[in-house]
């Protein structure tokens, strides 16, 4: 007799009956008793989150969701006056622009706290801070920013909820001394706050990329529907078109 087959999940299977989710009913124990924010934490993690977990995840997601006419942003545009019958291009294209400079330094400051911290030998974080610096040799993930040169205003706010919560842990308190110590006039951008403050609510890194994606999903159907209801892709377009010049 063949073997028989078996896909193992923690997550969502179904029957002809009804839908599970993370062992739960799907139609009685999560719909409109479970927000979407906690559920993506809970998805991820495997856990159910605290409230507090839950205040600050979704502050990180606000935080992320929308910054104006990014490139992002642009491209999904651009992408649904070519293909507006593919919504789902205009979206994908937005999301796959997500690296380095846009989207990425979440996870980028969340892996090189992660790093200092876990060759870390003591708890003095100015000191892990300026042995983190000198080991990086060039630019720190999440200092600076090409707006906001003093104070990125989403810092102070997500720091502050941290600590109302009780969440604010060994990554957020590394990134701070980071920026007591860099000597540079360069802010702690928000996008390096949310990798710090994910990484303390306990996520891999390797993940936290995919939470800015998650939120920008959100911003970028904003960005759809906008071009829908006002577009501008096309003056985008025709802008670059008509000032296009040959260089040889």
């Amino acid at each position: 007799m063949a073997e028989e087959l078996r896909f193992p999940t923690g997550l969502g299977t179904s029957d002809a009956d009804t839908i599970s989710l993370l062992g739960q009913d799907l139609a009685a124990d999560l719909m409109g008793q479970v927000g979407f924010g906690e559920l993506a934490f809970w998805l991820v993690a495997g856990r159910r989150p605290t409230s507090s977990e839950v205040r600050l995840f979704e502050a990180v997601l606000v935080a992320l969701a929308d910054h104006g006419f990014t490139p992002t942003a642009i491209a999904a545009r651009l992408t649904y006056l070519s293909a507006p019958d593919s919504l789902q291009g205009a979206l994908a294209a937005g999301l796959l622009g997500g690296g380095s400079r846009f989207l990425g330094v979440t996870e980028d400051c969340g892996k090189f706290l992660a790093a200092a911290l876990k060759d870390a030998d003591s708890d003095d974080f100015d000191e892990i801070a300026r042995q983190a610096i000198a080991n990086a040799k060039g630019r720190i993930p999440g200092l600076g920013h090409p707006v906001h040169k003093v104070l990125d205003p989403r810092t102070p706010v997500l720091i502050g909820i941290a600590h109302e919560e009780g969440l604010y842990g060994r990554h957020l308190r590394l990134f701070e001394a980071i920026g007591r110590v860099h000597g540079k006039n360069l802010p702690l951008n928000g996008a390096g706050v949310c990798g710090a403050a994910l990484a303390d609510l306990g996520f891999p890194v390797a993940m936290l990329r995919g939470f800015a994606l998650l939120a920008r999903a959100a911003g970028l159907l904003g960005q759809i529907a906008e071009e829908q209801r006002r577009p501008i892709a096309n003056q985008i377009y025709l802008t670059v078109d008509r000032n296009a010049v040959y260089e040889p």
